[in-house]
């Protein structure tokens, strides 16, 4: 909802083999990705875009209440749930210009 606010067109997918078929159909300029996901978890969610010529350019924000290790994940930047709204979308608006802040921020 944050992002809608900003000003964002967002396209919301309810798992990972949805959110393959949605960039698939319509590459976005920026994925948000959580990594616990329905179906195929977002760890291979980014495994498979970044496989792939026509998606691995595209940024990717993981935004995780887990705990999983995200070291050496090639991602714009990991978040770490609880964010706020606001940080969301510095964090999109930064990644979207190129200047995506360090892993983990």
């Amino acid at each position: 909802m944050a992002l809608s606010i900003a000003g964002y067109h967002v396209e919301e997918a309810g798992d990972g083999l949805e959110a393959l078929q949605l960039v698939e159909n319509h590459p976005p300029d920026l994925v948000v990705l959580d990594l616990l996901l329905r179906s195929l978890d977002g760890l291979s969610v980014q495994q498979e875009l970044a496989s792939r010529a026509l998606t691995r350019r595209i940024p990717i924000v993981i935004v995780t209440g887990s705990d999983l290790d995200t070291r050496g994940l090639e991602v714009a930047c990991v978040l770490r749930k609880p964010i706020s709204p606001d940080e969301l979308v510095r964090t999109v608006r930064q990644c979207l210009r190129g200047g995506a802040p360090a892993a983990g921020a």
